[in-house]
């Protein structure tokens, strides 16, 4: 006889991380509606939901000693990177956070942006994952989806104050004010938490009752939710780039960007839809 968690449909344990989602997708709609400290507070919803449906998807599809590491893992490296980062100007380029608005902060590091880190490169992992199983490629995929996202998530967050650069017009054409170098730091950090990711999975998976085993390459109970999330980010940020928030630039970018994964992604799905059963 299995076990009590494999007797559990997978609706029901699925049903806390879709409950985060939604609510996740309703906090992200209201940022264009609010202004201000509002705003600021609906920001901080934001990440802790994008961070709780990335960690409680996580745990259950792949155990929670993976989900305790990830955090560990992700939130570590970033605010690592971050801390660095405000001090010295490397990875990204000289920054700074503004003060007092997403909470209380840790070496000039608001504590909310490591969490940022959590929710963004979850589903991009899993997404990566399942184009390709090659250690090298996964790994790379998820750095290019994780710059991706942050030609969304930069121009958003400096367009309402919440950091500033140093140095301006060295970006692209339309985000001047963004260095280059924040792409490569991006790019760089993405690596790291990829292939650290990547082993303690490995690790996780391998001391593990029931060995958990790396995304499918399918849509199916352990890929839909994080799938959905990243269809979502990419997709939902072009609209609100685009119509809401009057950033047409980062509409454009982002959609190219998080799109090197998400085309690649959408064209799987179609072909895993096409070769179902009855059709």
């Amino acid at each position: 006889m299995g076990s009590v968690r494999e007797q559990v449909p997978a609706l029901t344990r699925h049903r806390g991380p879709a409950v985060l989602a939604a609510l996740l997708v309703a906090a992200q709609i209201g940022y264009p509606l609010t202004e201000g400290a509002a705003r600021d507070r609906v920001t901080v919803a934001v990440v802790l939901l994008a961070a709780a449906t990335a960690l409680s998807h996580a745990a259950v599809t792949r155990g929670r000693r993976f989900a305790a590491g990830a955090l560990v893992i992700v939130s570590g490296v970033g605010l690592l990177a971050e801390a660095v980062g405000t001090a010295t100007g490397v990875p990204f380029g000289c920054y700074e956070y503004a003060v007092g608005r997403i909470g209380p902060e840790l070496w000039s590091v608001p504590l909310i942006v490591p969490l940022a880190w959590v929710g963004g490169l979850y589903p991009v992992w899993v997404v990566a994952g399942m184009l390709s199983r090659r250690a090298v490629s996964w790994i790379g995929l998820t750095a290019i989806g994780a710059v991706g996202w942050d030609l969304f998530l930069d121009p958003q967050m400096v367009a309402d104050g919440q950091w500033s650069w140093c140095v301006s017009e060295s970006g692209l054409p339309g985000l001047a004010h963004i260095p280059m170098t924040n792409y490569l730091g991006w790019f760089a950090v993405g690596l790291v938490m990829a292939a650290l990711l990547w082993w303690w999975d490995r690790v996780s998976a391998s001391t593990a009752p029931t060995a958990m085993t790396a995304p499918a390459r399918t849509w199916n109970d352990t890929t839909a939710l994080p799938v959905a999330v990243f269809l979502w980010t990419w997709l939902g940020s072009i609209l609100a780039h685009a119509v809401f928030l009057g950033l047409p630039a980062s509409a454009g970018y982002g959609a190219v960007g998080m799109g090197l994964l998400g085309i690649p992604l959408l064209v799987r799905l179609r072909r895993t839809r096409a070769l179902s059963p009855g059709r």
